[in-house]
């Protein structure tokens, strides 16, 4: 199955991320996201970063996951290479999530694409069939 695909869009970039699991379909989602800024694939791992993100719902906990990539790049320098050991669990008020990112900060070995602006909630979607498919567009 393949990690992530881009669809057309007017004005920002959109994609679906695919998954065996949820967990799998959001870590494609990171890097879905990552790869509009870097080559995730060039990317060492060296730096690893715990992650931890809420949200209300499975969509508001996917766009405060991958914002979590657009935090780390403009406070760290960071590029992601890879997301490990992510766990989704229901709350009684939401989801949590917990993972690690590993990668490396950024140096002259590696070259910026451009840049994501945010994450947003526009044509989101989660959906369950024989696989999860995300659908995410983010403002460039």
């Amino acid at each position: 199955m393949r990690k992530y695909r881009f669809l057309r869009h007017t004005a920002d970039a959109k994609f679906q991320a695919l998954g065996q699991t949820l967990e799998e379909a959001f870590a494609n989602a990171a890097l879905a996201t990552s790869s509009l800024m870097w080559d995730w694939r060039k990317v060492e791992r060296k730096v690893e970063y715990p992650v931890r993100a809420e949200g209300r719902d499975l969509e508001q906990l996917l766009v405060n996951f991958l914002e979590e990539i657009l935090y780390l790049l403009d406070t760290k320098g960071f590029l992601l290479n890879s997301t490990e050991d992510m766990s989704i669990h229901k709350r009684n008020e939401g989801y949590v999530l917990n993972a690690r990112f590993l990668g490396d900060n950024y140096s002259d070995r590696y070259n910026l694409l451009g840049g994501v602006k945010a994450i947003t909630y526009n044509e989101m979607s989660i959906t369950k069939n024989d696989h999860y498919t995300v659908q995410v567009v983010v403002d460039i």
